[in-house]
C-alpha cells in the first residue's frame, strides 16, 4: 500500500513504441503474415524510478525526445506503460494538451461541464466552481458561443481556466504557463503560485528553466528515456547544461544517486559529445554572415563560471564570451566585439575592444586570437541572441573583416526579475 506521504510512485517504468516503415507493415504483422518483426522499437522510457511525496514541487528537465511529455501522459493515464507501474494518492488535474475533450459544437459553458465531469467531478462541485472559471478564463458572451468560433487564444484561456480552477491534489503541467497573452500568462504564473503556497502537489515540465529554479523543491533530469539523476534545481540545470553540449562524463555523479551507470548510457554520451563537437547545440543552422574575410571567426562559444560550454546562464553569476579568430592579411588594427540582442532583434548590450581599450595592435597574416570576454550576467531571465563580429579602420574607412549575427542561442535563468532588461541589483533599506 502506498504511504500516505507519497502522491506519486513510478518503479522501473517502461514505454516502447513500435515504429512501422509503411503503415501495411502494421497489419501484416498483426495478422502474422511473414516471419519476424515488421517493426522497430522505440523506448521512450526505460527503466524511470520516481517518488514525489504530498506537497512537493517537482520539475522533469530534459532535451526533446527525453520522454518528459510521456511519461506525465502515464501518470496521467493518457498512455498505458509497457513495463512497471505507477501509483497515484490524489486526484490530478493535468494541463497536457490543453481543450483535449472538448466538443467543438458545445458553447463554452456546456464544455466546462463536460470537461469536469471528465476529471472526475459531480454537477454540484462544477457549479460551485464556475463563476472562478468563467473570471479566469475573462472571455465574456462568447463562453455562449460554439467553441468552434473561438479563437486560439480564447480557446486556450477557457481550457486553462477549467483545469486550473478545478482545485485537485496533484496538478499535473507541461508547458501550459505559456498560453495566452502576457498578462494571462502572469494570470497563470500567480495561480500556480497558489497551488504551491496551499501546499498541493505539482509535476512541471518546462524548457523554461528560470521557472523550474523559482518554482521547483527537486528536479528530475531525463535523456533519451533514461533518468540520469535528481537533486536541488541549480545542481540538475548544471548537470542538464553540460548534456546539452555532451561535456557529461561517466566519472561524474549527482548530489542524490551515480548518473549514467551502465554501456548503453555511455554510448549516448558518446554520442552527444560527437555532436557537439560537429556543432554547439545552441547553433543557429540558419547562420548569417558577411565581410571581406581578411579576418575569419572560426570557433566561439559562451561558457559559465565553471568554464563548462553551455546555452544556460544563471542571472547574477559570471560568464565568458569565447572567439577565435585567424587573420588572414596583415591588420593595422582589428576590432573584436559581440552584441546581445532580444528574440524580437532589440539590442539590449554589447561590445568591443576598441571601447574597452583592450587591444588595438598590429596582427600578421596567419596569426590566430583568441578573445575573451569575461562579464557578470545582470540581464532579465529569458532568450537571447548572440552576434560576434571583427571590424577595423583602414585609412578613414571602416572595414567589416567577419561578421556574424545571431549565432549563439543564450539563455539566462533567474528566479527574480525586475523591470526593463537589466537588473539594477538595488540594495534596498526600510528605515
Amino acid at each position: 500500500m502506498l504511504d500516505e506521504n507519497i502522491a506519486i510512485q513510478v518503479k522501473d517504468l517502461d514505454k516502447v513504441y513500435k515504429l512501422y516503415d509503411k503503415s501495411s507493415d502494421r497489419l501484416k504483422e498483426a495478422l502474422g503474415f511473414g516471419r519476424g518483426k515488421r517493426h522497430t522499437e522505440h523506448h521512450a522510457l526505460k527503466g524511470v524510478n520516481l517518488t514525489i511525496r504530498q506537497g512537493e514541487t517537482v520539475g522533469i528537465i530534459g532535451t526533446n525526445g527525453s520522454g518528459k511529455s510521456t511519461i506525465l501522459k502515464i501518470i496521467t493515464g493518457v498512455l498505458n506503460p509497457t513495463g512497471g507501474e505507477v501509483t497515484v494518492n490524489g486526484r490530478i488535474s493535468a494541463l497536457l494538451e490543453l481543450g483535449a475533450g472538448f466538443n467543438m459544437e458545445y458553447n463554452g459553458i456546456e464544455n466546462i461541464y463536460l470537461n469536469g465531469t471528465m476529471i472526475g467531478f459531480s454537477e454540484k462541485e462544477i457549479n460551485e466552481k464556475m463563476n472562478d472559471i468563467l473570471e479566469f478564463a475573462d472571455i465574456g458572451e462568447y463562453v455562449h458561443q460554439p467553441v468552434k468560433t473561438y479563437s486560439s487564444g480564447m480557446f486556450v484561456r477557457l481550457a486553462f481556466a477549467v483545469a486550473i480552477n478545478i482545485e485537485p491534489e496533484i496538478l499535473i503541467v507541461d508547458e501550459a504557463l505559456s498560453v495566452g497573452d502576457v498578462f494571462f500568462q502572469a494570470k497563470c504564473y500567480h495561480k500556480f503560485e497558489e497551488f504551491k503556497a496551499m501546499g498541493k502537489t505539482i509535476v512541471f515540465v518546462s524548457h523554461d528553466l528560470s521557472s523550474i529554479s523559482k518554482y521547483c523543491d527537486r528536479v528530475v533530469l531525463l535523456n533519451q528515456g533514461v533518468k540520469l539523476g535528481e537533486g536541488a534545481p541549480k545542481e540538475m540545470i548544471d548537470v542538464y547544461k553540460r548534456v546539452l553540449v555532451g561535456q557529461y562524463t561517466i566519472e561524474e555523479e549527482a548530489p542524490e544517486e551515480r548518473l549514467l551507470e551502465d554501456e548503453q548510457l555511455k554510448k549516448m554520451a558518446a554520442g552527444q559529445r560527437d555532436a557537439a563537437e560537429s556543432r554547439a547545440a545552441n547553433e543557429n543552422p540558419e547562420l548569417l554572415e558577411y565581410g571581406s574575410k581578411k579576418a575569419v571567426i572560426t570557433e566561439y562559444f559562451i561558457s559559465d563560471e565553471k568554464g563548462t560550454k553551455t546555452s544556460a546562464i544563471l542571472k547574477g553569476s559570471v560568464f565568458r564570451i569565447h572567439m577565435k579568430v585567424q587573420m588572414k592579411e596583415d591588420l593595422a588594427a582589428p576590432i573584436f566585439a559581440f552584441t546581445i540582442k532580444n528574440i524580437r532583434g532589440t539590442e539590449i548590450t554589447g561590445t568591443n575592444t576598441m571601447f574597452e581599450k583592450a587591444f588595438l595592435e598590429p596582427v600578421k597574416a596567419g596569426e590566430t586570437k583568441e578573445i575573451i570576454f569575461t562579464q557578470e550576467m545582470n540581464l532579465q531571465g529569458g532568450e537571447y541572441l548572440l552576434s560576434l563580429g571583427v571590424t577595423g579602420y583602414e585609412g578613414d574607412d571602416f572595414t567589416v573583416y567577419h561578421r556574424l549575427y545571431d549565432v549563439l542561442n543564450l539563455t539566462v535563468i533567474s528566479d527574480k526579475n525586475t523591470v526593463g532588461f537589466y537588473d539594477m541589483n538595488s540594495n534596498i533599506q526600510i528605515i
